[in-house]
């Protein structure tokens, strides 16, 4: 019986730190729609069309890190999975910085 209890308690825990990247996924990039939002309306640069590939890479890239962390690949360790999933999210991250940065 404290088996099962323990293997039941184990699962939610993972669930919750899927539950947690999930959350720091849609809010960082909750933060960067709004800031290129902010850098379209308040830059020099009256570059419509880059402003639309901005704002639609930041939903590309919501949506992919998500699915991403919905379905890990097979052959890879949960932590080495999830290692690799944060460096490739903060390294499209800082993409999207530079490219705000270049609009304002």
């Amino acid at each position: 019986m404290a088996y099962a209890r323990l293997s039941t308690k184990k699962q939610f825990q993972t669930m919750a730190k899927k539950r947690d990247l999930k959350q720091t996924i849609n809010y960082v990039c909750s933060d960067l729609f709004a800031e290129g939002v902010a850098a379209s309306l308040y830059g020099t640069a009256n570059n419509e069309e880059a402003v639309n590939n901005l704002l639609s890479s930041i939903i590309v890239t919501r949506n992919d890190f998500v699915k991403r962390v919905s379905h890990p690949e097979p052959g890879m360790t949960a932590r080495e999975y999830y290692r690799q999933l944060i460096s490739d999210f903060n390294q499209r991250i800082n993409e999207i910085i530079d490219q705000i940065g270049t609009l304002a």
